[in-house]
């Protein structure tokens, strides 16, 4: 996946509201750093301030656990990466069979091809991840979202799963996730929200697929728009965690978007 958001294929979208099938799914005030963080701005020329952060034990640990899961690749001979993706489908189509791990059923759910190994390139297996934790932690979210219940859509919509990978993607970007330290104010912020609730990453990842398609609808975007739609709901992502009163991941005003 390339850092502009990679490219995917348009899925055609159908009409119905009911239970999915594989058929139907073809600005902030002063921010706050927060305990424990030591903060050197070095300045530069062109007034440009690089920010470094120390971190106490226990963020390097928190930071490291994160950075942990994002460097595991996704492994198509691994029996514990094949299973989260049993689970996927499980969660995503439940009562219908499964024919395989590469099966042409791949592709209604958003996938390029009918082995979603090959999309997990940019994302790894914290992607599948992801989209595990939004299916069984947020289901009528991700419900809607699968089978494009809402809203007035385009013929040819964004595919699901892909769109999942590519979050995943842009949120690590976002929050430079893979420095040894925070190198931004948004880093370092979201690194309290961690401190917080070790699953805030997961938690941020499905606000920012909701909020996506919120976006999405907003912008009457088609697959093209696919890119702008991003970086349209990265800017809101920023200004929410850069908010002062936002003390933990669900204290974002996007969360409210998502439905268990």
């Amino acid at each position: 996946m390339e850092q502009n958001g990679g490219s995917f294929l348009a899925v055609r979208r159908l009409s119905g509201h009911h239970h999915p099938s594989p058929a139907d799914v073809v600005s902030g005030s002063t921010a706050w750093i927060g305990r424990g963080f030591s903060c050197v701005c070095v300045q530069r020329r062109d007034s440009d301030a690089r920010i470094s952060f120390d971190l106490t034990p226990i963020q390097e640990e928190c930071l490291q656990r994160l950075q942990n899961r994002i460097e595991v690749p996704y492994d198509s001979q691994n029996g514990e990466h094949q299973e989260a993706l049993k689970a996927l489908w499980h969660a995503s189509f439940p009562g219908t069979e499964l024919l395989g791990l590469v099966s042409d059923q791949w592709k209604e759910m958003g996938w390029q091809g009918k082995d979603p190994s090959t999309d997990f390139r940019g994302g790894g297996f914290i992607s599948l991840e992801n989209l595990l934790y939004f299916a069984k932690n947020y289901p009528k979210s991700f419900e809607e979202l699968l089978c494009k219940q809402n809203g007035d859509r385009a013929l040819w919509e964004y595919p699901f799963a892909v769109a999942g990978v590519n979050i995943t993607f842009m949120l690590i970007q976002m929050l430079d996730l893979q420095a040894a330290k925070p190198r931004s104010l948004i880093g370092a912020v979201f690194l309290n929200l961690l401190i917080e609730n070790d699953r805030a990453f997961d938690i941020l990842y499905c606000i920012t697929f909701k909020l996506m398609d919120r976006k999405w609808l907003e912008m009457h975007a088609t697959y093209m728009d696919f890119n702008t739609v991003i970086k349209s709901t990265r800017r809101q992502l920023e200004r929410e965690l850069l908010l002062e009163d936002i003390q933990q991941i669900e204290d974002m005003p996007s969360y409210s978007f998502l439905a268990r």
